[in-house]
């Protein structure tokens, strides 16, 4: 299995620029290649392959003089670009025919300098290593300064360096976790729950715990409204502008920070604690869409689903996701009568078959938790099976590595 690890990393300011221009370099290569996809579509002429491409627009562009500044970085960062353009334009004719799960994708766009997220790509070919000093030693950047939070546990095979929005530089590896150090990590366990995800609490248990949701964002809003108010009275292309700008981005950083922390500590605890783990298949693009965008969008319940099922597929865990038409609100736990839907403003119901009082949101995690244990009875499969790790395809360089952070 492949994870990320993300280290926070601080370059000098000749570094920096270096960077910078690796950036730009690799942002270049990526657009050329989009443009000669474009032209010979336009010519009737079928795709050229990665290799004519890579001799085009690398090789032979090496020797123009309009293109003579390739050769100030590292080859390697300028193929992977090259790669990373080819399973864009991959990934966008596989959603054409259908073979892609998610929603449609749209055909590979232009990079832009003014992009708030910049990435370049070191292979192993490429020569970079970690000196003993802890530096990231870069072809044709040198030695960089790490923030090492943990260990890595085994020789990455690539990293990626980003930069965000705010200015601020990550290293992220690519590693290959040891099945045998998982299992020793995560020790089996006999317990099982059903989660409910919510608005007022962000996840109630079936046992009956209940776990505030922090709302980052909502909290901040104040916060974020001058922010951007000084940002809009600025004057376009202007300095303060461009420093108004980042204040809005370092602002907005620090709410996903903390969101992206919060879920890693939780999901991380339900993992350890238990060994199945049942969840509701949220409609989460469709409610985001609803007047209650606002804290769907703060709660990050997609955010946080995926990270429970990496680190569950991680640790031999059980996730069982089941239908989002399940009546979970409407079933009574307890003797299975179906009561018919309530207005949200209903928080507590008193069964009329039997006369149990329910609290609406741990009914509806105990009916999630039964529901889980059904459909695995009626498929055949045991709710608790052996530990049994499954292989997660590389993310390559796409968006912000949450790799195992708080795993």
């Amino acid at each position: 299995m492949q994870l990320r690890y993300a280290f926070r990393l601080y370059p000098e300011p000749g570094q920096a620029s270096a960077l910078a221009r690796a950036f730009g370099c690799a942002r270049v290569v990526f657009n050329d290649a989009v443009r000669a996809r474009r032209d010979a579509r336009s010519a009737g002429l079928p795709c050229p392959s990665l290799g004519s491409l890579s001799r085009a627009l690398v090789t032979e562009a090496k020797k123009r003089p309009e293109r003579a500044w390739l050769a100030e970085v590292s080859s390697v960062v300028l193929q992977q670009s090259l790669r990373d353009a080819e399973a864009a334009y991959r990934n966008f004719f596989a959603s054409l025919r259908g073979e892609r799960k998610w929603a449609r994708i749209q055909a590979p766009r232009m990079k832009s300098r003014k992009d708030t997220r910049q990435s370049i790509r070191f292979t192993a070919n490429a020569r970079w290593s970690i000196t003993p000093g802890g530096r990231l030693n870069l072809p044709k950047i040198g030695p960089v300064k790490v923030a090492w939070s943990r260990p890595l546990p085994a020789t990455p095979s690539s990293v990626t360096v980003i930069r965000d929005s705010t200015g601020r530089f990550f290293a992220s590896f690519v590693i290959d976790t040891d099945p045998d150090t998982d299992a020793a990590r995560m020790p089996a366990t006999d317990q099982s729950i059903g989660i409910d995800l919510g608005l007022t609490h962000f996840a109630v248990l079936s046992d009956g715990t209940k776990i505030d949701s922090p709302r980052f964002l909502r909290r901040a809003e104040k916060k974020l409204k001058k922010a951007q108010q000084d940002l809009s009275r600025k004057r376009k292309g202007s300095k303060n502008r461009a420093k108004a700008r980042m204040k809005v981005a370092r602002a907005h950083a620090q709410v996903a920070d903390a969101r992206r922390e919060f879920h890693h500590q939780l999901s991380t605890r339900l993992i350890v604690e238990t060994q199945a783990i049942a969840v509701e298949d949220l409609a989460v693009s469709g409610l985001a869409r609803t007047r209650l965008a606002k804290s769907v969008h703060d709660a990050g319940w997609g955010s946080f689903l995926a990270m429970l099922d990496y680190k569950a597929r991680r640790y031999g865990r059980t996730l069982i996701t089941i239908g989002r038409f399940e009546p979970t609100s409407q079933v009574c736990s307890a003797c299975g009568h179906r009561d018919g839907p309530k207005p949200l403003h209903v928080r507590e119901w008193t069964c009329p078959a039997c006369g149990t009082v329910h609290d609406r949101d741990v009914n509806a995690a105990r009916n999630v938790k039964m529901a889980a244990g059904l459909a695995a009875a009626a498929c055949g499969a045991p709710v608790r099976p052996e530990p049994v790790l499954a292989q997660r395809e590389e993310t390559g360089s796409q968006g912000i590595p949450s790799g195992d952070r708080a795993a």
